[in-house]
């Protein structure tokens, strides 16, 4: 039984008719495959994804005009996001993963690349898509991109290495982020569109993970890969803005993805607390066990109000750098209290297989390094509040 959180934001009819289907979904199709999903290692659910695009929670975040569903605004999709990671992070986060690859095209194409490549991924049969920004020497500093992209003629030849791209083995078109010039750093970063058949791309092995499986990396190799100019996003240099702006809204999503885990690490240690018995009673009626639940509780409930704050913030104006940096970095770092909390209450048992706090454990910490690792967000926060 989920636990509510009570708070000052009204919904609509409409936000609450998405929250119930994503909840119906997580609840009846995510759940029962979490586990079997974690144990197969390297293996996305493509069945879920199909079904999931069938009812359009792949591209229900996308605009009307192109075939998507309308959701546009970030309220509504952070309380979607959090029902579905309720059900699993790692599958929550790779049914909705198109949102990243249409982030930069929304910020960035023309209105005849979004008509073409947004309207693909709302079709009926929408292909999987990724993002490929980080390098082997590239991560938090994406200014740094080695990846070239030179201009022959009515072509860019890309050559470089991208490393840990979510759905690279599955991805059929890919949002390329290389450098026209590495001295200019930000604005040498220039955006394309690569599909998976260009001669010269390939992908490597599937990466072996701590947690998250649902969602599988590898790497993505470039070796005078030839792309049109007309695949290009934008202007030469505008790349980086492209992926700042994606950045803002994913941080705020990653919060409510990290607050639908800990919701469920919370509402599990609950049941599991009302349940079980020690010394003659059941263990949440020990102050220790009473007052950890009670600390959880606080944490899953802070997380969400400054996620929904952000995500107001976004919606209002634009932008929320600072909102979103302390959205993801508090309620990461609270998902991997709570879930380690969850572990410990449900102690020698919380080490097992049998339940899944352990995956939970390990899905939560991914959440503390992706877009932007916990340092990075302090960093953009300590800069902002300095201003």
């Amino acid at each position: 039984m989920s636990r509510p959180i009570r708070d000052a934001f009204p919904r609509t009819e409409e936000q609450e008719e998405f929250i119930r289907l994503a909840r119906e979904f997580a609840a009846k199709e995510i759940r029962p495959r979490a586990a079997e999903v974690d144990a197969a290692d390297t293996q996305s659910p493509l069945d879920l994804w199909k079904k999931a695009a069938e009812i359009g929670l792949t591209h229900y975040m996308l605009p009307e005009e192109y075939g998507g569903g309308g959701i546009t605004d970030l309220t509504t999709q952070a309380l979607v996001q959090q029902e579905l990671c309720y059900g699993d992070i790692s599958i929550g986060n790779f049914l909705t993963s198109n949102g990243f690859f249409s982030g930069p095209i929304e910020a960035l194409g023309t209105e005849e690349q979004k008509k073409k490549w947004l309207g693909l991924i709302c079709s009926d049969n929408p292909p999987i898509t990724a993002l490929a920004t980080t390098e082997p020497g590239s991560g938090s500093d994406a200014a740094s991109i080695q990846t070239r992209a030179v201009l022959d003629g009515d072509h860019y030849v890309l050559n470089g290495q991208k490393t840990w791209i979510s759905n690279a083995p599955y991805a059929e078109y890919f949002v390329v982020f290389a450098t026209v010039d590495p001295s200019k750093r930000s604005r040498g970063v220039t955006a394309f569109i690569v599909p998976r058949t260009a001669e010269g791309l390939t992908v490597g092995q599937p990466m072996t993970k701590h947690g998250q499986k649902g969602i599988v990396n590898a790497e993505v190799f470039l070796d005078n890969v030839r792309v049109p100019v007309e695949d290009r996003l934008g202007e030469e240099g505008q790349g980086f803005y492209g992926l700042m702006s994606t950045f803002d809204a994913s941080r705020i999503l990653i919060g409510s993805s990290a607050t639908g885990l800990a919701r469920a690490a919370l509402d599990t240690a609950l049941q599991y607390a009302q349940e079980r018995e020690q010394f003659g009673t059941a263990i949440i009626n020990h102050q220790a066990v009473a007052f950890r639940l009670a600390e959880m509780a606080t944490k899953v409930d802070t997380s969400h109000l400054l996620t929904m704050r952000a995500a107001r913030l976004f919606d209002e104006i634009g932008s929320a750098t600072e909102e979103a940096a302390i959205a993801k970095l508090v309620a990461s770092e609270n998902a991997t209290f709570v879930a380690s909390a969850a572990l410990a209450t449900h102690g020698g048992w919380g080490y097992s297989r049998e339940f899944p706090v352990e995956r939970w454990l390990r899905d939560a910490k991914l959440e503390e390094i992706e877009e932007g690792t916990s340092d990075i967000q302090k960093l953009i926060i300590s800069r902002s509040i300095a201003k």
